[in-house]
């Protein structure tokens, strides 16, 4: 059990939430959180949760809505702060605006950018986050950012699933939708043995829109893990499943870290008979999942829990130094 140490959530990230909080062996702090009929809002700590000297986390996801969910998050970093806690740390799964990290059009924003100033600014002394969109995300924060791959948790399920004797002589081959994801397939590929590469070879016209020109890599009669960061409508992910099944892949697997689900993408993705599953994380909370069978939900719990533990071990020697020196 970690001492002195105050785990919030507010309205996204949730179950999350209980489900790290157990494994640290503590209880969820309570917060409060208020919408108004103006669109304002109101996020405080409980009444009952003393936060003064204490360190603060904060479990937040800025998905849909996603600007609600930023107002809440920074009004409730004000208010911690105002009640004298030691520090906050802010635990973001899935960090809305990361999408918007470059200027592809004259006169476009980085909102990425100005989105993690406003945290920093703030007052947060820590990010910690899971699979940014591009990892130079990290540098726009003005504060150290544990950026976590959820890769290994992908990998864990997927070699329980081929260790199954029907997969003995299948071949694998680890797909990256577009050459964005290179590195995340080549870090699925380190964690699933005798493993190949493939790259989809794509453009897009339009958000959302796709269009595959090429597959870089063999693929005939394997089996095909694709892994990406965001599933968003589900459009340009399912448009290179089929373009893998036409060209003759056994089996398509899809892993992503963020499931937006947007839109159709649940429609499209039960009408998707060529795609065989699709393993995402809980960084954003979806009801609907549960009742889905060809979408599996792999926990980043442990993964958010063993930060907190690191950042905890790191901090107590530190304050142990100080004493002896």
């Amino acid at each position: 059990m970690i001492k002195d140490i105050m785990v919030f959530s507010l309205t996204s990230s949730c179950e999350l939430t209980k489900k790290v909080c157990a494994l640290l062996n503590i209880n969820v702090s309570e917060s409060e959180v208020k919408h108004f009929a103006d669109g304002e809002c109101l996020a405080t700590a409980s009444a009952s949760c003393d936060v003064r000297g204490k360190k603060v986390y904060i479990i937040q996801s800025t998905c849909k809505p996603v600007n609600d969910r930023i107002m809440e998050t920074l009004i409730f970093i004000d208010a911690v702060r105002r009640a004298n806690c030691r520090e906050v740390t802010l635990i973001i799964p899935y960090f809305g605006y990361a999408r918007q990290d470059r200027i592809a059009h004259i006169n476009e924003p980085i909102s990425a950018r100005m989105v993690a100033d406003l945290f920093t600014n703030a007052g947060v002394k820590r990010i910690i986050t899971c699979e940014l969109h591009t990892p130079q995300i990290q540098g726009f924060f003005g504060v150290p950012v544990d950026n976590c791959s959820p890769s290994f948790l992908f990998a864990k399920y997927l070699n329980k699933k081929f260790s199954d004797p029907k997969y003995q002589n299948e071949k694998i081959a680890i797909v990256a939708p577009d050459h964005g994801a290179m590195h995340r397939a080549r870090d699925l590929s380190n964690f699933i043995p005798n493993t190949n590469i493939v790259v989809i070879d794509k453009r897009r016209p339009r958000p959302n829109v796709a269009e595959i020109t090429n597959i870089v890599g063999d693929i005939q009669g394997k089996i095909c893990v694709m892994v990406d960061d965001i599933i968003d409508t589900g459009g340009t992910i399912l448009a290179g499943a089929k373009a893998l099944h036409d060209k003759g892949a056994k089996e398509i697997y899809i892993c992503a870290s963020h499931a937006l689900f947007n839109g159709p993408a649940f429609e499209r993705f039960n009408n998707a008979d060529y795609v065989t599953e699709c393993c995402v994380t809980d960084t954003i909370e979806h009801p609907e999942i549960k009742d889905n069978p060809k979408i599996v939900v792999v926990t980043i719990a442990e993964m958010i829990a063993d930060v907190i533990r690191s950042h905890e071990s790191h901090e107590k020697i530190k304050d142990e130094y100080a004493r002896f020196h």
